[in-house]
């Protein structure tokens, strides 16, 4: 399923290993391939994806943002109709890092990050930040660079590729024309819902027009983590999500399967913050990424001694990887391109610990409550279920 990766020695024997992304098998990137195509990544073990999938003449593939497998399992009472499903008992693993804009964009590509190249979330352009949600340059007064930055310039593949015609997307109307839809969903037709009542209507209507996959992509879950945690209103979305489900397995017409998955998971940091002394923000030019996976860029010359001063302050709680160990031992998928290497800082920074490193340019994070972007379990194993109408209910 997933492997430790190979890392510099730990300053602690309590340090843990984090998890590498399963590129080769059991892995988001993957999943819309195998659905198109019928094939298992040559590294799968054959029962990755669910039997119901397999067996489906259409399918529904829908993304709940920020549903961790290890959240899901936690509150098996909470989403009746997900833990029944076929599958629930074995995850999958999403990418590095564990963030929509790169995970969204593996899920619809079927690309390892190391081949599209959206790297995270806040991704460096020489000495600028793209914030790759927005699809804006800058801080403070950030503008739209939908056209001074072009999609496919940063994003070369197709989403959906292999597919007859295609894809029909269902998600929020909001995201219809950003520059991150454009990156990730390419010229997949966009069916907008306002309000989530509307998503299971607007399945429903595709498959009856005889669809073979549909994409549907839902964003509550992240959303409530973020901004109140994993307690009393986290579970109460659980709750509203299972029901959206249960609501789209009842519009499944004869021989139709949803297949439920998403693009990571979250772990509670609270106020939990650091923030750079004056020693360290000597060495550092600028910092790129999020507080969880959080690049730092070095000044001229100074990146060795950056690591050194990071490992030695961080070393018991993150792992802290230069950009060349980062590369070398895959984190990404593979290798590359020069253009994608100067997306990335000279020294990343993964906490394992419930921590979250502060970037001031980035004044809207230091409100997040839960997180994600690091290798933790919490972060990387998400769900793959399969369900038809009648069965696994």
């Amino acid at each position: 399923m997933s492997a430790a990766v190979s890392v510099p020695p730990p300053t602690s024997a309590a340090v843990p290993k984090p998890l590498l992304p399963d590129y080769r098998g059991a892995c988001i990137t993957n999943l819309v391939p195998s659905l198109i195509t019928g094939e298992d990544p040559p590294g799968a073990d054959p029962g990755w994806l669910p039997e119901a999938a397999r067996r489906a003449d259409q399918v529904v593939l829908l993304v709940l943002d920020g549903l961790g497998w290890e959240q899901l399992r936690a509150r098996p009472a909470l989403a009746p109709t997900l833990s029944a499903a076929g599958g629930i008992e074995r995850p999958i693993t999403s990418v590095a890092p564990t963030t929509t804009a790169c995970a969204l964009t593996s899920i619809t590509t079927g690309r390892p990050p190391s081949d599209h190249g959206l790297l995270g979330y806040r991704l460096a352009l020489d000495d600028q930040i793209l914030n790759v949600l927005r699809w804006t340059l800058g801080s403070g007064r950030a503008r739209d660079v939908r056209r001074e930055v072009p999609a496919r310039r940063l994003q070369p593949f197709p989403s959906f590729a292999g597919s007859a015609h295609p894809v029909p997307v269902v998600s929020k109307q909001e995201f219809g024309g950003t520059g991150f839809t454009a990156a990730h969903l390419g010229n997949s037709p966009l069916h907008g819902y306002n309000v989530l009542s509307s998503l299971p209507v607007e399945v429903g209507r595709l498959l009856g027009r005889g669809e073979p996959l549909v994409y549907a992509y839902y964003d509550g879950i992240d959303k409530v983590a973020h901004a109140n945690g994993l307690g009393e209103l986290y579970d109460a979305e659980l709750v509203a999500v299972d029901r959206l489900v249960k609501d789209l397995v009842d519009r499944l017409p004869d021989g139709a399967a949803l297949v439920v998955t998403a693009d990571h998971g979250e772990i509670d940091v609270g106020p939990r913050l650091e923030l750079f002394g004056s020693d360290i923000m000597a060495l550092v030019h600028f910092l790129s990424g999020e507080g969880r996976f959080r690049w730092v860029h070095a000044r001229p010359g100074a990146a060795t001694d950056l690591e050194q001063a990071l490992s030695e302050r961080y070393g018991d709680t993150t792992w802290v990887m230069s950009r060349d160990h980062v590369v070398e031992v895959g984190l990404f998928g593979g290798s590359l391109a020069e253009d994608f290497l100067r997306r990335l800082g000279d020294v990343a920074l993964l906490p394992h610990a419930p921590i979250a490193f502060v970037d001031p340019a980035d004044t809207g994070e230091s409100r997040l409550q839960s997180r994600h972007g690091s290798l933790t379990s919490e972060e990387l194993l998400v769900p793959l279920v399969a369900l038809r109408r009648g069965e696994s209910i």
